[in-house]
C-alpha cells in the first residue's frame, strides 16, 4: 500500500500569494477582489487549498498568521528547563487555535507549514519528567492528525514507534494514557499500515495493561483506540487484517477487562466508548461466548434496566447495539432469552417509544434472536414484538433505519411461524410493508422478503 493518491492538485504558499499579486496589478482588481477572484479560480482548477493562508495584501503578512507565527517559535526553541514553561504556553495557544473557529483551516495550516513533523520531534525528545509540556505536545499532535495525508506523515516521522514508547514509559500518568492514545486513534484512523505498525510495536499488549491497571478509569482515547483499530477503514486496500487483530485482542484478555470497565457504573463517562469497544472485540462466535462467560450480558441488562428508568437514551442504543452483536452466537441467544432479555428490551421500547435510534436496535436483538428460532419468536410474539414493529413503522414512517430494521424483524417473526403470520396480516403489516417498500429504496429488498415470508403470493408487485 503506498501514501494518498498524488492526483491532487496542489500549490505553495509562494504560488498562491504571486497569483494574488498579478491579480492586482496586471488585471488592476482590488486587494479584496484579487483575492477572491485567485481562490474562485483555483477552486475551478480542482487546486486542493487547505493550508493556504488566503489574506488580503496588505492587511496582514502570511507570517503573522498566529498559527505559523506558533510553529516559528517552537522552530526556534531549544529543550532547556527555561523553556520548557514557553513551550507549554505555545503548544496550549496552538491547541486552542486547532480547536477554535470552524472552518478556519488552522489544522491544514499548520501541517502544511511543517507542524505534525515538528511535534513529533518535540515528542520525541521530551523527557517523561516533563509530563506537562508532553501532554500539551500530545493533545497538539492529535489534532494535526487529521486525514490520511496526515497519517502518512506521522508514520514517516516514526510517530507509532515514539507514541508507543511515551505509553510505556509514561503509563503511570493518567494525562499522558489519554492524550498518547488519543494520537493513536487520530494515526490509526483510515491507515492500515500504521495499524500494522502499532500491532507490531505490541499495542494490544500495552492496551491490556493498562485496562488492568485502570480498570474502572476513563481513559476515553484507550476506548477510541481499540475500535479504531478494529475497524477496517482504509479504502485503499482489498483486505484489511483488523479480524486478526480483533482475535489477537480476545486471545490474551482484552475482551474479558473490557467487561470489567462496563461495570463501572451508568455515570461513567467511558461506559458507552467501552461498549463500542467491546462491540469491536467480538468478531466471531467463540469470542461472543467468552464476553457472555465473564457476565457481559448480565453487565448489559443491568444498564438497559437502568438507563430505561432513568432515560438515559445514548446508554440504552449503545448497550443494545453491544447486545445484538453478543446475540449472533447461539448459545447467548438462550442466554439472553433465560435471563427474561425479551420483556426487558419490550420495557425498554415502551419507555423509548419516542427514540427511533433506540428502538431500531431493539428491533436489531430480535432479529437476531428470532433467526433460526420459531421458540424465540413465538416467545418475542407473545411479549408484544409484533406490536412494536407495526408501531414503529406508523410513526416513523419517515426514517428509514427503523423501517428497514422492522421489515427484517418481521421476516424472522414469521419465516418459521405460521401462527405468527395469521397475527400480524390481521393487524394490517402488508399494507405497511407495501408502504415502506415504494417509499424508501433502502427498505426494497427487506419488505419483499417480508411480504414473500408472510406467505403473500404479490410478494413482488
Amino acid at each position: 500500500m503506498g501514501p494518498p493518491s498524488k492526483n491532487v492538485r496542489t500549490i505553495s504558499q509562494e504560488a498562491f500569494d504571486e497569483l494574488v499579486k498579478e491579480n492586482i496589478e496586471d488585471l488592476g482588481l482590488d486587494p479584496t477582489e484579487a483575492l477572491e477572484d485567485a481562490i474562485q479560480t483555483l477552486t475551478l482548477q480542482g487546486v486542493d487549498l487547505s493550508g493556504i493562508v488566503t489574506c488580503v495584501p496588505g492587511e496582514g503578512n502570511v507570517r503573522e498568521n498566529p498559527v505559523i507565527k506558533c510553529l516559528e517559535r517552537l522552530k526556534e526553541m531549544r529543550l532547556g528547563d527555561n523553556d520548557l514553561d514557553e513551550m507549554v504556553g505555545l503548544l496550549d495557544e496552538l491547541v486552542g487555535l486547532l480547536t477554535g473557529v470552524e472552518g478556519s483551516g488552522n489544522v491544514a495550516i499548520g501541517v502544511r507549514n511543517g507542524g505534525l513533523e515538528l511535534v513529533c520531534s518535540i515528542c520525541s525528545n521530551i523527557p517523561i519528567v516533563s509530563e506537562k509540556v508532553l501532554v500539551s505536545a500530545l493533545k497538539t499532535l492529535a489534532l494535526l492528525i487529521h486525514d490520511v495525508q496526515s497519517t502518512e506523515m506521522f508514520r514517516s516521522s516514526d510517530g507509532p514507534k515514539m507514541v508507543v514508547g511515551i505509553l510505556k514509559d509514561g503509563n503511570e500518568s493518567l494525562e499522558i494514557l489519554e492524550t498518547g492514545f488519543a494520537v493513536v486513534s487520530a494515526a490509526a484512523t483510515g491507515n492500515e499500515v500504521v495499524k500494522e505498525l502499532l500491532m507490531e510495536l505490541k499495542i494490544d499488549e500495552l492496551i491490556l495493561e493498562v485496562l488492568n491497571r485502570q480498570s474502572k478509569g476513563n481513559i476515553q482515547g484507550l476506548y477510541d483506540s481499540i475500535r479504531v483499530l478494529l475497524t477496517p477503514d482504509d479504502n485503499r486496500v482489498v483486505a484489511s487484517q483488523v479480524y486478526g487483530y480483533a482475535r489477537r485482542f480476545a486471545k490474551i484478555g482484552i475482551a474479558r477487562a473490557l467487561v470489567e470497565s462496563l461495570r463501572s457504573g451508568l455515570a461513567s463517562p467511558s461506559l458507552v466508548s467501552a461498549s463500542v469497544a467491546l462491540k469491536a472485540v467480538a468478531v466471531n462466535d467463540e469470542i461472543c461466548k467468552s464476553i457472555a462467560e465473564s457476565g457481559g450480558i448480565d453487565v448489559i441488562f443491568k444498564y438497559i434496566d437502568e438507563s430505561g428508568e432513568q432515560g438515559n437514551r445514548i446508554v440504552a442504543r449503545a448497550c443494545c447495539s453491544l447486545l445484538s452483536k453478543l446475540a449472533g452466537s447461539d448459545s447467548n441467544k438462550s442466554a439472553i432469552v433465560a435471563k427474561e432479555g425479551i420483556n426487558k428490551l419490550i420495557l425498554l421500547s415502551a419507555r423509548f417509544s419516542d427514540d427511533p435510534s433506540v428502538l431500531q436496535e431493539v428491533m436489531s436483538i430480535f432479529t437476531v434472536l428470532c433467526l433460526r428460532s420459531p421458540d424465540n419468536a413465538a416467545r418475542a410474539m407473545e411479549a408484544g414484538a409484533g406490536d412494536l414493529a407495526i408501531q414503529a413503522m406508523e410513526k416513523f414512517s419517515n426514517v428509514q433505519q427503523i423501517q428497514k430494521n422492522s421489515c427484517l424483524m418481521i421476516r424472522n417473526l414469521v419465516v418459521r411461524n405460521p401462527e405468527n403470520r395469521t397475527l400480524l396480516l390481521s393487524h394490517g403489516i402488508e399494507k405497511i410493508l407495501r408502504r415502506a417498500k415504494v417509499k424508501h429504496e433502502t427498505c426494497k429488498e427487506a419488505a419483499t422478503d417480508a411480504l414473500r415470508d408472510l406467505g403473500l403470493d404479490n410478494y413482488n408487485s
